[in-house]
């Protein structure tokens, strides 16, 4: 009976806790993973790759109806009542692995949705997890403040460890130290901190905020606690220890782990550290790492994604041979746009537009979907060494196989257009950047920006103050000041 009774307060909890958000539609731009984020994924099952080989024909196919609804802005829900409707069944463990396919894919809007919807509608009490995942969702899709309401209402029955790390975590991503740090210290006073997890979420928040004076302090705590420090816990401190220039830091760090075989060296570590060497001036270590890499890449699972990184630092590195060397091995399997577009990156790092073209020329013979991303690679190069016919051929060919240009596309066409004072054509593109084409979320304030010049434009607007807004641009970086002065004059020219 009072397991019952238990039950019955989780779905309540959880539905109060919950209730204000699903009629938000606030987008946060979107965050890396830290290392310390990625371990917690990895060592939790709740975040981990589904698959669906083990499921019935029934739950993967109310996945298959689910999966083609891409845009977040288009409820699932109707989805999920409808198969309810038809008189099929779900169970928690396949609506589980919807939600974490859901999230692999960085579908957060959807995956919450779900989530939602068990509680809400199919009345299947959540799980502390269920909390965790909606609490991280929420954040994901309404940002901080929505999260920490979220938070705030969660029952005492539900809070613990888990949930706290969670937060924590969305502390670390906002850069918020002093309540990071609070939040550190509720859970040492807790007595329950039993992983490195929340020193190494410390370690990554000191390292992007510049406070590496505080990662030794962090790093003797876990020792003087009898945590063993893992990669997690290391990588940022290389990383820091590059910024600054430390040599004999690095050296030690990598010493350190490389002995330590509790600290897993994998590709990845590898990798990182073979970036640390490379940005603290120290190419050959560099070159001895990723050769490393290289030998340990060829028997894991993912190793095209691994090689495909290799590839890249070569470039970094000025290795033309090794980048073509990689290259044909990569090439004995298909290669798919995310390789097309590293491999044209990496060339045209290594001044080789030549080499760029003949490739992008390849992939737009494979028959994969155009990506204009791959576009823009070659526009830019276009853009900037003036050859403003060269840009505007790859546009209309890509628009000509299906392509839809993005933002970036007609904002380095405006640019382009503006310097080389063909100022209607450029005041076309920024008509074409501000307008409904794809825009990510760290360009929607340049987008914003654009779209106030615009005004100034269509209206006429007071030129003083179009005069101080524009020069705000240039010193923002987000047009030069031969575009601001050709724009003004342009504008004053409308208005005289």
């Amino acid at each position: 009976m009072k397991l019952c009774r238990l039950t019955l307060r989780a779905q309540g909890v959880c539905r109060n806790a919950s209730k204000n958000f699903s009629s938000f539609s606030t987008k946060l731009p979107l965050q890396t993973s830290s290392p310390s984020l990625t371990q917690r994924k990895n060592k939790n099952s709740s975040h981990g790759s589904p698959t669906f080989s083990n499921k019935t024909e029934s739950d993967s196919s109310l996945y298959r109806r689910i999966s083609p609804v891409g845009d977040p802005g288009l409820s699932i829900v109707p989805v999920l009542d409808q198969w309810v409707s038809e008189g099929r069944k779900v169970d928690k463990d396949s609506l589980d692995s919807i939600v974490k396919s859901l999230m692999k894919f960085r579908r957060f809007t959807h995956a919450l949705e779900v989530l939602e919807w068990m509680t809400d509608k199919r009345y299947i009490p959540p799980t502390k997890g269920d909390i965790r995942d909606r609490l991280h969702l929420i954040y994901k899709v309404h940002g901080l403040e929505k999260a920490e309401e979220f938070y705030n209402n969660i029952s005492q029955v539900f809070k613990g460890f888990h949930i706290n790390i969670c937060l924590l975590n969305i502390y670390a991503l906002e850069k918020l130290e002093d309540k990071a740090e609070a939040m550190m210290q509720k859970l040492r006073d807790s007595g329950r901190v039993s992983t490195p997890l929340p020193f190494n979420i410390l370690l990554n928040l000191y390292y992007n905020v510049g406070k590496w004076e505080k990662m030794d302090a962090i790093a003797n705590e876990m020792e003087n606690a009898g945590f063993y420090q893992d990669k997690y816990s290391f990588t940022p401190r290389l990383r820091a220890y590059a910024a600054t220039g430390n040599i004999e830091g690095l050296n030690k760090i990598m010493e350190i782990m490389e002995a330590d075989s509790r600290v897993g060296m994998d590709c990845e570590t590898y990798l990182i550290a073979a970036h640390a060497f490379l940005k603290a001036g120290l190419g050959e270590k560099s070159f001895e790492l990723l050769k490393k890499v290289e030998k340990m890449a060829i028997t894991t699972k993912g190793r095209h994604q691994t090689l495909h990184t290799v590839l890249y630092t070569y470039a970094k590195l000025g290795k033309k041979g090794e980048v073509d060397r990689i290259w044909k091995f990569l090439k004995k399997e298909k290669i798919y746009n995310v390789g097309y577009r590293n491999m044209i990156i990496s060339l045209l790092k290594l001044d080789d537009v030549e080499g760029a073209e003949t490739i992008f020329k390849e992939w737009e013979t494979q028959g994969l979907s155009y990506d204009f991303r791959i576009a823009n690679d070659l526009i830019d190069v276009y853009v900037k060494n003036g050859e403003l016919e060269k840009a505007e051929a790859v546009l209309n060919s890509g628009i000509e196989k299906g392509g839809t240009p993005k933002f970036h596309t007609w904002y380095r066409l405006m640019i382009g257009y503006i310097e080389a004072d063909q100022v209607l054509k450029g005041v076309e593109a920024l008509k074409n950047a501000v307008s409904n084409c794809y825009v990510s979320p760290y360009e929607e304030p340049i987008k914003d920006k654009l779209a106030i010049v615009l005004e100034y434009l269509e209206r006429k607007r007071n030129v003083e103050e179009m005069e101080g807004f524009m020069e705000s641009l240039v010193a923002e970086g987000v047009v030069s000041s031969t575009v601001c002065a050709r724009l003004f004059d342009f504008i004053t020219n409308m208005t005289s």
